[in-house]
């Protein structure tokens, strides 16, 4: 009975291990074909300070970010979850931003007439949309849709590391790659054919605080600026954290040594017994 077991376990092991082989080896066929179709560059992972956990945002760099954003990515892509106020006490004084929310036309209404009209933007206006509509972008762009760029940090695998690739990642095709006209070629962008125009360069953004202007500089700031849209509460959670972590090794000090205290007692005492 014992043998008869065994050799029914030991056929039923050899069948799980013949179906474990081909599942792995269709799983390394999948795999292989999918690195195979992959035809751009994975982008570098580069050490952004705010990544570690006792470090917070660059908030000039937030502030530089958000004059790249200002001056040359608003042309085209939204930011519509990001209002004037989210940036008070973060990159600009709150008479900063309402200075820099009144340059700006906003449609409002309906009036007491029920007609529709403009005004000077206020420090609790979202940024304003670049396009009315999206077939009024595509048409504006070739049939491409720019992206809203409030969560973009997040929508990406590789998160601002993608951002600044990107960027920074314009080159001319390679030997027998074909961008039609309307594309560029970008060896970060998935396909490498994308339709956004190189939006940087040395020297194209004026920093109010006199920082270099590179190209890999404007890069950067805007790419934190984003990370922050993305995030806005990354500082303050991590603020809370370290005060639990604090608050927790004050509290386990003293329940340690309660703990011996109290168990120290029962895990010494003997029992003994008498006949």
């Amino acid at each position: 009975m014992f043998s008869q077991k065994l050799l029914a376990n030991g056929k039923l092991l050899s069948k799980l291990a013949i179906v474990s082989g081909v599942v792995g080896t269709a799983t390394a066929i999948t795999t292989s074909t999918t690195l195979l179709s992959d035809d751009f560059i994975q982008p570098t992972s580069y050490p952004w300070e705010h990544r570690f956990p006792w470090q917070s945002y660059d908030h000039a760099a937030i502030r530089r970010g958000h004059q790249v954003y200002t001056q040359v990515c608003s042309t085209c892509h939204s930011l519509n979850l990001i209002s004037y106020r989210h940036l008070a006490n973060v990159a600009y004084t709150p008479n900063e931003l309402k200075a820099i929310a009144a340059d700006t036309i906003v449609m409002d209404g309906p009036d007491s007439e029920g007609d529709m009209f403009e005004r000077k933007g206020q420090i609790t206006d979202f940024h304003p949309k670049p396009y009315p509509n999206s077939n009024a972008a595509r048409y504006a762009n070739n049939g491409a849709l720019p992206p809203d760029l409030s969560l973009v940090i997040k929508a990406r695998g590789a998160h601002e590391d993608y951002v600044f690739s990107l960027l920074t990642g314009y080159c001319e095709p390679p030997v027998g790659v074909r961008v039609v006209g309307g594309q560029h070629f970008n060896p970060y962008f998935p396909g490498t054919k994308i339709a956004m125009a190189p939006p940087l360069a040395d020297g194209m953004v004026e920093y109010d605080d006199g920082t270099d202007n590179s190209m890999s500089q404007m890069a950067k700031d805007v790419s934190t600026f984003l990370c922050w849209a993305s995030e806005p509460e990354h500082d303050d959670r991590k603020k809370l954290g370290m005060k639990v972590l604090l608050g927790v090794s004050i509290i386990a000090l003293p329940l340690f040594y309660w703990k011996r205290l109290k168990w120290s007692v029962v895990k010494t005492r003997k029992i003994s017994f008498k006949d």
